[in-house]
């Protein structure tokens, strides 16, 4: 069988009409850095989220590292995340010279846990006085939301700032609320793999405050004051360019109704695994959504997982491991001095953790195909 992992061909047969006028208008017009597009599609999507000012970027992970510079984070600093998820959360921490500080996740959703949150912050303070916390990251992995209504006020009265790392959630929401008005600034992902994808690179931060907002623009362009040629602080090149810009304005377009499709998907999928042996779907708590930008389950032991993806392989079926080592036991976080079983969750998880197709335009008769050989 053929199945595709992500199906970016089908979305682009919906919109290939607008993509390639979208493109068109960028080629004559000849503004590929800060055209017209750019401007569009920051009002656009910080409406859609409900927060007032969105500053496009390069990537995700530019959007991490503009948002703890305009945030004054550096050497010193202790910053609280998670260690399951994609490197670029805790890289852009160490690349500004602060320090990473581990928390475990929630068996359950996969996201930060507020308790060991609590417990990190307490240590930190106690017994770290080469360490000043300054804030927390908190990441939306797969697509759902971390517990905001135990973390952001965990985080406020403790004198903390809180980014809200929603490089997979775009589109989510918690308790009704977009995702990216959560914490003090939200920041995404468009790369194409995304549930809001281009063609390339990009990304977006989100901010209620204007003086925030400023500084995050000139930051995005080497710190630039009123003129290009004057600088008042140190920044980064990390604008998007405008035909990445036009693809997000065609995609948009038809992201509400693919959040839907999504979820239909994710709904299969939770009927057709309920009764597979030693398999456990997903779960998004009550009152949350989720974009679903990976549909990762677990197995019983790492050995099952071995056995279900060789299975999936043999029938040609695609599969992936998101994450299959938690970020405190990677060489390049080695001089943090963390071991394991120092993060017991997170390792469990990704022992036993691995996805399952996913996208829009998942059939029922594939989902069925892919379910039954998961029952061998």
């Amino acid at each position: 069988m053929s199945i595709p992992f992500i199906d970016l061909k089908t979305q682009y047969r919906q919109i290939e009409k607008q993509i390639k006028q979208n493109i068109d208008n960028v080629l004559e017009h000849g503004a590929y850095v800060m055209g017209p597009e750019i401007g569009e599609i920051e009002a656009r999507l910080s409406n859609y989220a409900g927060v007032s000012f969105g500053v496009s970027c390069a990537s995700g992970t530019d959007a991490l590292m503009m948002s703890l510079m305009a945030l004054g984070v550096g050497p010193g600093d202790a910053v609280f995340t998670t260690p399951f998820t994609f490197i670029a959360t805790a890289e852009v921490v160490s690349l500004l010279g602060a320090t990473p500080v581990f928390v475990d996740i929630d068996p359950v959703t996969f996201n930060i846990d507020a308790d060991d949150l609590r417990r990190k912050i307490r240590y930190v303070r106690e017994n770290r006085k080469d360490l000043k916390a300054r804030g927390v990251i908190a990441v939306d992995i797969f697509g759902q939301p971390a517990d905001y209504e135990a973390i952001e006020p965990l985080a406020h009265n403790a004198g903390l700032w809180l980014i809200v790392d929603a490089a997979q959630s775009f589109g989510a929401t918690y308790k009704g609320k977009s995702v990216c008005a959560l914490g003090d600034i939200a920041c995404t992902s468009f790369f194409p793999a995304k549930p809001l994808g281009c063609y390339g690179d990009g990304g977006m931060v989100f901010v209620h405050n204007e003086d925030l907002h400023k500084l995050l623009v000139s930051i995005r362009v080497h710190g630039m004051g009123e003129d290009r040629y004057e600088n008042d602080r140190l920044g980064i090149t990390g604008r998007m360019d405008s035909i990445q810009a036009a693809v997000l304005l065609a995609k948009f377009e038809i992201f509400p109704k693919e959040i839907e499709m999504r979820q239909v998907v994710a709904d299969r999928y939770a009927a057709l695994l309920a009764d597979v042996d030693g398999v456990t779907a997903p779960s998004v708590p009550e009152g949350n959504t989720s974009v679903w930008a990976q549909y990762c389950v677990l197995a019983r032991d790492n050995a099952h997982r071995t056995e279900l993806m060789g299975r999936l392989a043999e029938a040609s079926v695609p599969s992936g491991i998101y994450y299959p080592k938690p970020l405190h036991l990677q060489k390049a976080f080695e001089s943090l001095k963390y071991a394991p079983g120092d993060f017991p969750v997170s390792e469990d998880v990704a022992s036993r953790i691995f996805a399952l197709p996913m996208h829009p335009y998942l059939t029922s008769e594939d989902q069925e195909s892919i379910v039954k050989v998961l029952k061998g």
